[in-house]
């Protein structure tokens, strides 16, 4: 029988993988209400950095949770072609609206690396959604690996 084998992954792997993807969770919580949705991010691997461009209506579900400045987490994820191995990073932190007024040349370099959102998902008109750029500067970025040892049958 093959066996998993878990182990984690350092933070030039952790930086490696991240770079590579570009979508992953954002899970967000209030006292007593989950909150996750699909993203996609820009990452900095000098700064450890994300940046999130996240689209919402005024009255939306997203916009109320955004408002109360929650502890977040960005989950990122992989399954290997084969089903033999399997990635995961978690990024713990708070998310950090930056006003468009402040942006610099190194955060435009950094949304440049996140898809842009597709509008067509939406039910509202672009003109009733709004755009506001995050920056999430993780307080914990931890990854794991697990593979199939299929040398582990022949034992």
């Amino acid at each position: 029988m093959a066996l998993a084998e878990e182990t984690e992954m350092t933070d030039d792997e952790i930086d490696a993988f991240l770079s590579r993807h570009e979508t992953g969770v954002l899970a967000l919580a209030d006292e007593r209400t989950p909150y996750a949705i699909p993203i996609s991010y820009g990452y900095d691997t000098d700064a450890r950095s994300f940046y999130l461009r996240l689209v919402s209506t005024p009255e939306s579900e997203k916009r109320q949770f955004l408002a109360s400045s929650p502890e977040s987490r960005l989950v990122v994820y992989e399954e290997g072609n084969s089903d033999e191995t399997y990635r995961s990073v978690v990024a713990v932190g708070s998310l950090e609206e930056i006003d468009p007024s402040e942006l610099t040349v190194s955060h435009i370099e950094q949304y440049g690396e996140a898809k842009r959102p597709l509008f067509e998902i939406w039910g509202s008109s672009k003109e009733n959604l709004d755009i506001q750029l995050y920056e999430f500067e993780p307080t914990e970025l931890s990854g794991r690996r697990t593979e199939i040892d299929r040398d582990a049958e022949s034992k």
